[in-house]
């Protein structure tokens, strides 16, 4: 019986765990990687294991960078049952096809340029055609309840807290006559988030999976209502400066729960008329997906449910569709324009960016994690110009930054998590951080609360039947998976790409500033000569 890593190691993004036994095997989340373009590339790359040899495939949530590729995974052959909760089947109806179709339209773009070039063709990791067929294989399951994919194996979907329909997996298997338990944490949330219930608990495992985002830190604590102040006070300063306010947000979890918050102090008068506009019609349609399970609120949400009449219904709330309607809002002043991506990386948000973010008067509110790479990451790390669809744009607005909006849980609540964990019997997996995260966390692990922590990489196999002591049982084997690559070239935190940005804007920076023709000359030989 073996595990080995295939994403969400050494890195944040890309998801994707492979169980192997004598008789099966199965996959634990199949995502795709985001931030830096050298770490977009993996997309592109054949999987490391034989899709066709994979007999089925458990999800522990929605969000793309744990489902993006398994529709490249069905295009390379798998054709096994997908398990996900009935929350995450119904959100990947719209987030997969909304994936492939970004894709198209990004190849199609990118063809264009190519052509100009004398460059050939490239395509799409995968079509609208592939997510359909993908989405065909799915087959919901109830939490709590324990059911067997195939002989020797059992699952119990258990509440994770980060997303709607999240999910912690706990999987009992046999193989040559022993039993293993092993559990995937998939994305944490903390305690307390909106909305949502917040997650279970578990006592014993054999081996336990998990996430690392904030491994090595710890965020400002908020309660509910400091969490509602701050985000009425940026509100007010925005105000004053009239103008608009530019949040990105992804479109699942973080756009409800700002609308969640936002009509808690609209409600209160604690914020102004200002009208709100949720320019994303993925996130419109993952709206409607919320309203689907009640069940799934925690005490409070299900009151101003009951109370208000709905968590998203208020007459200055306006859901865009159309890109005519997007553009429109260009030439609208002092409203709040909530769109996707969460990270700047891709979709309306950028061209929304590219039209305010020179302006003084505007606000530009990050409520989310911001990867290595990304230009959210960039902009929350204080750049003066950045680039966007090719262009220079400078950072004018004010940039503004809530911490207790994040899904996943920071390192004390990943510890809280853990602590009524009453015995881990052979090791612990960190996974899903960047390398600094993932290793302080494991070290957190090992030295100060006594468990067996290890923070494997990309392409890593691990035995996990050995009749070793337990210090040594999840030791590496010898056998390494196909394609594995070094840490350093999988998630390097700045890549080449960003570095190629940067010098852009100082050489265009230098230009500007220098006014004599002979340094001008010198300084580009020089640099020509060096490249």
């Amino acid at each position: 019986m073996k595990i080995s890593f295939h994403g969400a190691a050494g890195c944040v993004t890309g998801s994707n765990y492979l169980i192997e036994t004598d008789n099966f095997s199965f996959i634990v989340d199949c995502g795709m990687f985001q931030g830096s373009k050298t770490l977009k590339e993996n997309n592109y790359k054949n999987f490391a294991y034989n899709p066709a040899d994979v007999d089925f495939a458990l999800l522990t949530h929605a969000h793309i960078d744990h489902t993006g590729l398994l529709p490249k995974l069905v295009k390379h052959g798998f054709n096994g049952p997908v398990y996900a909760t009935a929350p995450t089947v119904d959100l990947l109806r719209y987030l997969l096809p909304d994936s492939a179709h970004i894709q198209e339209i990004e190849v199609m773009q990118k063809n264009r340029r190519n052509e100009r070039k004398g460059l050939e063709p490239i395509s799409p990791i995968y079509d609208e055609t592939d997510a359909a067929n993908a989405i065909a294989l799915m087959k919901s399951v109830e939490r709590h309840e324990t059911f067997e994919p195939v002989a020797g194996c059992r699952v119990t979907f258990h509440n994770a807290g980060h997303v709607l329909g999240s999910s912690f997996i706990e999987i009992e298997l046999e193989d040559k006559g022993k039993k293993r338990k092993i559990i995937f944490s998939g994305d944490l949330g903390e305690d307390d988030k909106p909305i949502l219930n917040d997650p279970d608990r578990f006592s014993e495992t054999d081996f336990l999976v998990v996430e690392s985002t904030y491994g090595n830190r710890n965020r400002e604590k908020q309660t509910k209502e400091g969490r509602l102040q701050q985000l009425a006070e940026v509100f007010k300063r925005a105000e004053k400066r009239g103008g608009k306010i530019i949040i990105p947000a992804f479109a699942l979890e973080r756009t409800q729960d700002l609308l969640h918050d936002i009509l808690i102090l609209k409600k209160q008068n604690k914020i102004s008329g200002i009208k709100v506009v949720v320019d994303s019609p993925l996130a419109t349609d993952i709206t409607k997906v919320f309203l689907k399970y009640p069940e799934c609120y925690d005490e409070d949400a299900t009151e101003i449910m009951e109370k208000m009449g709905g968590l998203f219904d208020h007459p200055d709330f306006r859901f865009t569709n159309s890109v005519e309607e997007s553009k429109a809002l260009n030439h609208e002043k002092r409203i709040v324009i909530m769109s996707a991506s969460g990270m700047c990386d891709a979709g309306r948000i950028k061209h929304h960016l590219k039209h305010n973010l020179w302006n003084p008067a505007n606000t530009v509110l990050f409520v989310g994690y911001q990867a290595e790479g990304t230009l959210g990451r960039l902009l929350v790390e204080g750049a003066k110009t950045v680039r966007i669809h090719g262009e220079e744009v400078t950072t004018g607005a004010q940039i503004e930054q809530i911490t207790g909006y994040s899904g996943h849980a920071d390192q004390s609540g990943l510890l809280k998590w853990l602590s009524g964990v009453k015995e881990v019997r052979q090791q612990i997996f960190v996974v899903h951080g960047e390398p600094e995260s993932a290793d302080a966390f494991a070290v957190k692990l090992n030295e100060e609360l006594g468990f067996r922590a290890v923070a494997p990489r990309m392409g890593e196999v691990f035995e996990l039947l050995a009749d070793q002591p337990a210090a040594a049982a999840a030791a590496p084997v010898a056998e390494k998976v196909k394609e594995a690559k070094a840490p350093e070239a999988v998630a390097p935190a700045v890549d080449s790409y960003n570095l190629y940005a940067q010098l852009t804007l100082q050489l265009a920076d230098f230009m500007r500033n220098s006014k004599d023709e002979n340094i001008r000359r010198e300084k580009l030989k020089k640099l020509l000569a060096e490249i």
